[in-house]
């Protein structure tokens, strides 16, 4: 009887130990785990995307490295610096940190195999539109020559770029600053780069859009472009409101309303969705009785022509850290642009 209580405590304290073993032995955690919805799901969201809607429209940098960062390719256990993690109901996503790569070495794009592959699905399967940015600036030296020929190699080299990536169209940001490319010389840049993309080129499929801070490109690049997008920021430090949006588009006003997007700069405000925001008839309240912040009321407002192409912010991304839960302010203006059928 004594050697089988002593072979039974033995048995007792070795399950004892493995058991102890097992919870001292860590195991990985997979924190954030995306959602998987349904091959209908999917098709309903890019028949949505399809549909005559306002439009999101934002700037994205964070699947990027900092600069000086020395790694081959960011590979951040956070969703929200993936291009997987952005918004399904995102329409446009301008590629800030510019487009991804399989290739190493690729002189054309940025290598990151991660954000490639999770780039592409987003195209195919999210119908999310990628565009890639440019800072359209070309400085004029004594020592060099800028003609009409060299304007046509520019564009050559964007189109190349657009095309070789096949992503789904081109941004330009028109900032010029005492720069040699602005006024009739950006709009022969539009005009040759709309040949290949834009509503009036041989690829209609291909985005051609600008993008703008005060400096008001050329009337006459309207025909060329599927949208004009104007940085309306407020940086918030200061409110903004319905007047000073209007006044933004009054300034374009040969823009049809359905081809102008008002954008806000998340910035390092991007905790409430900007700035303070008063609408066009005083009323600074959401309907929950909360302030109104400028992100909802570029939403919100249109201009007195009509009704506007859609809304955004540059850095946007950072909203994936909303303490109400990942793009909460992006998804519940996106939402009330475009409430979800019943």
């Amino acid at each position: 009887m004594k050697t089988k209580l002593f072979y039974l405590s033995l048995l007792c304290l070795a399950g004892l130990m493995t058991a102890c073993e097992k919870q001292n032995t860590p195991e990985a955690l997979q924190i954030e785990v995306p959602r998987a919805y349904s091959a209908q799901y999917y098709a309903n969201l890019r028949a949505y995307k399809k549909t005559d809607h306002q439009v999101f429209y934002g700037w994205f940098a964070a699947y990027g490295n900092k600069e000086g960062v020395t790694a081959d390719y960011k590979q951040s256990p956070s969703y929200g610096e993936h291009i997987a993690g952005l918004p399904d109901s995102l329409d446009f996503c301008s590629l800030w940190s510019g487009v991804p790569s399989l290739r190493k070495g690729d002189s054309l794009s940025t290598y990151n195999p991660i954000a490639y592959s999770e780039m592409r699905y987003a195209m195919e399967v999210k119908g999310i539109k990628m565009l890639l940015p440019e800072i359209t600036r070309m400085q004029k030296y004594a020592w060099l020559t800028l003609d009409d020929a060299g304007i046509k190699k520019y564009g050559d080299y964007l189109i190349k770029m657009v095309m070789d990536n096949d992503v789904d169209g081109l941004d330009l940001d028109y900032e010029p600053e005492g720069d040699w490319l602005t006024g009739d010389k950006f709009l022969q840049l539009v005009v040759y780069i709309g040949q290949y993309l834009g509503p009036k080129s041989s690829n209609p499929d291909k985005y051609l859009v600008i993008d703008y801070y005060t400096q008001i490109p050329p009337a006459a690049v309207e025909p060329y472009i599927n949208f004009l997008v104007n940085q309306s920021y407020t940086q918030g430090t200061t409110s903004s409101s319905a007047t000073f949006l209007q006044g933004r588009y009054n300034s374009v006003s040969w823009c049809p309303p359905k081809k102008f997007i008002v954008t806000e700069n998340f910035g390092e405000w991007w905790e409430n969705g900007g700035s303070p925001f008063t609408e066009a008839n005083g009323n600074t309240l959401t309907k929950a009785g909360l302030q109104m912040y400028s992100l909802e009321g570029f939403t919100r407002w249109n201009p007195t022509q009509g009704k506007k192409g859609g809304f955004g912010a540059f850095y946007f991304d950072r909203d994936y850290n909303n303490s109400a839960g990942p793009y909460s302010t992006v998804r519940s203006c996106i939402q009330i642009a475009n409430p979800a059928v019943q």
